[in-house]
């Protein structure tokens, strides 16, 4: 970096195209793309003046159409709190030390919309040294991010809505759940709407969550209704306490339950929080409240990445794209042992060869079944 980012800014939209026109309402740029000619719009959230940067963010709160904006150009990712499901691919510049602003761009690109079947999120790492020490954390802080938040389900789960349990409760992907305060004010909504996943990356990292997380001898309410909510409030001070509430049973209900496993079982469905199988329909906040919500991430946290683990990180990933019956698994898995006594190794999940990928894919399938018996 030069240290000057306006000029900066000015740079990556000069290499984009020609800014042919502002809009003075919203300050939204129109620039004329140098390849086709094309009319981008472009938000700048770097420009140092308050006012235009405050209509910017407003504009952005606002967005409902895919052709509403096309490119934003932040430094710390926009971080003011808006939705941008339809970003496509997040770029940045430089390691980022803190695991509450990877998760963040990260969130921007995994959100789910109709335009897009992938996202991609790319990190320049601006040093030619790859040994040294801050590139080092940089970038096990990105995989970790990056583990928590697929392997803990946050992006690959579908996004749940909770309500509380009432008879006339409809929806896809709603959970029942008695005693559950749902959220009131516009401003407690909009942060269960937008900033869930920069909240859970604040709460893991506070210095005060956690060091309690592996300890057995702290009840895991003190960390749902005591630590949770100081942090709350500390990152939204403009919350009263009914709203810091509401926000509160809205991270620990989504954390525990996109944590636990849910089976049908003949016309009831039970879902299995820490050791214990609950029938959905006897789902309480208080018994929400006894289970850790963040036990799994701290476990993955708390560990340095190595290839072996980023294997296991990206299997368990694989096994939920999966579709395969367990007879045809059975077949390839012995089509898999041939091969290997063939080429001195399993078949790759990253093969181009289709028959390759899909004996591994077998494996991948039958391990992951095997885990969820044990």
């Amino acid at each position: 970096s030069t240290k000057d980012k306006c000029g900066e800014v000015d740079q990556i939209i000069d290499c984009l195209g020609e800014v042919i026109d502002q809009d003075k309402e919203s300050g939204i740029m129109f620039v004329k793309r140098h390849s086709d000619g094309k009319i981008l719009k472009v938000a700048d959230l770097v420009y140092d003046e308050a006012k235009t940067r405050d209509r910017v963010v407003n504009y952005l709160r606002k967005m409902q159409d895919i052709d509403d904006i096309d490119i934003i150009i932040a430094l710390g990712m926009a971080k003011e709190g808006f939705d941008w499901p339809y970003c496509q691919h997040a770029l940045t510049v430089g390691f980022r030390a803190s695991l509450t602003e990877i998760v963040q761009i990260i969130g921007r690109v995994t959100r789910d919309s109709e335009n897009k079947t992938q996202a991609q999120f790319t990190n320049l790492i601006a040093q030619p040294d790859a040994t040294g020490g801050d590139v080092k954390v940089g970038v096990n802080n990105m995989l970790k991010a990056i583990s928590a938040s697929l392997l803990m389900e946050q992006v690959l789960a579908p996004n749940l809505k909770f309500k509380l349990k009432r008879s006339d409760n409809d929806g896809k992907h709603v959970i029942e759940i008695k005693g559950f305060k749902e959220a009131k004010s516009e401003r407690a909504k909009q942060i269960i709407a937008t900033d869930l996943n920069d909240l859970k990356a604040s709460i893991l990292q506070h210095d005060k969550v956690l060091p309690a997380l592996p300890r057995e001898d702290i009840d895991p309410e003190i960390i749902n209704k005591v630590l949770i909510p100081r942090v709350i409030q500390e990152k939204y001070p403009d919350l009263d306490k009914n709203e810091i509430e509401e926000v509160r049973q809205h991270i620990v209900a989504d954390s525990v339950i996109k944590n636990s496993k849910i089976e049908q079982k003949g016309n009831k469905q039970f879902i299995q929080m820490a050791d214990k199988f609950v029938n959905i329909e006897d789902l309480h906040i208080d018994l929400i409240d006894r289970v850790n919500p963040f036990q799994k991430s701290f476990e993955i946290l708390s560990k340095q990445m190595n290839p072996k683990l980023l294997k296991t990180i990206r299997d368990i990933i694989q096994a939920t794209k999966i579709e395969v019956t367990e007879q045809e698994a059975v077949a390839l898995y012995h089509q898999a042992g041939q091969f290997k006594a063939k080429h001195g190794k399993l078949p790759s999940i990253t093969s181009r060869n289709p028959k390759e990928k899909r004996m591994a894919e077998a494996i991948i399938y039958l391990r992951n079944k095997r885990r969820q018996r044990i």
